[in-house]
């Protein structure tokens, strides 16, 4: 089923950016013209989901401005003006916002060229709610535009994720977007925490999947990453 609702990460600093950016907050930086929260929403628009939560804290009124003209998805803003509560404390702040049924999540700086079919689609289609509590989407730690890590996982044959250990190489990363379960924010921390502590749990307890992205991930963290980025769309086009 596809999830009718998301929540978009775009709280963060973004401090690596700042040299090429300034004074606008780096979901607003822009590639080849367009910035990159609005590719973000832009996919989850043509996936017909209704609603996308943004969470805010940097520079949060030039956002929310930003975000003012949009008709699609419909915009709520989960406000951390006053206290940045991390990935997985500004999800968990925001449940009620969300309802209690799988949703979408996905970083206002990923960005990807997707192949035939959407990779949003493609979540959905995967998902099971019964065995999983997050399905994260991959992206090949080798070949991703802009990325020179060890990655973040390797993958199981049924899909299950391990997380990388301390001294390994593993062949994925995950491409800041996936679907969630309400069931993952069960005894949650109170206050600022990350994200991974709760993926951590479900790999764990074996709810923890991966679903390989089809197409082109671009890892947009530098100035640099913009150029590499616009240079990809270019040759993509």
């Amino acid at each position: 089923m596809m999830p009718n609702s998301a929540f978009v990460l775009a709280a963060g600093l973004g401090t690596r950016m700042r040299p090429h950016n300034g004074s606008v907050p780096k979901p607003l930086v822009a590639v080849a013209g367009k910035s990159l929260i609005d590719y973000s929403l832009d996919r989850l628009a043509e996936a017909n989901v209704e609603r996308a939560v943004v969470n805010v804290h940097y520079l949060a009124d030039v956002l929310e401005r930003h975000l003012k003209s949009r008709q699609r998805p419909k915009i709520v803003i989960s406000d951390e003006r006053d206290t940045l509560m991390g990935t997985g404390g500004g999800i968990a702040k925001a449940l009620p916002q969300l309802g209690d049924v799988p949703f979408f999540l996905v970083n206002s700086d990923t960005f990807w060229l997707d192949g035939v079919k959407p990779n949003f689609v493609r979540l959905a289609d995967a998902f099971d709610a019964a065995t999983m509590d997050a399905m994260l989407l991959l992206a090949p730690a080798t070949g991703s535009v802009g990325y020179e890590g060890r990655g973040d996982f390797a993958m199981r044959p049924d899909g299950r994720l391990q997380k990388r250990g301390e001294r390994e190489v593993v062949p994925f990363v995950y491409a800041g977007a996936a679907i969630l379960a309400p069931a993952l924010f069960a005894d949650a921390p109170s206050g600022a925490f990350p994200l991974t502590r709760l993926f951590d749990r479900a790999g764990d307890q074996g709810r923890l999947f991966g679903l390989r992205l089809d197409g082109v991930w671009m890892h947009v963290g530098t100035p640099d990453a913009v150029t590499a980025a616009e240079a990809t769309l270019a040759a993509a086009h």
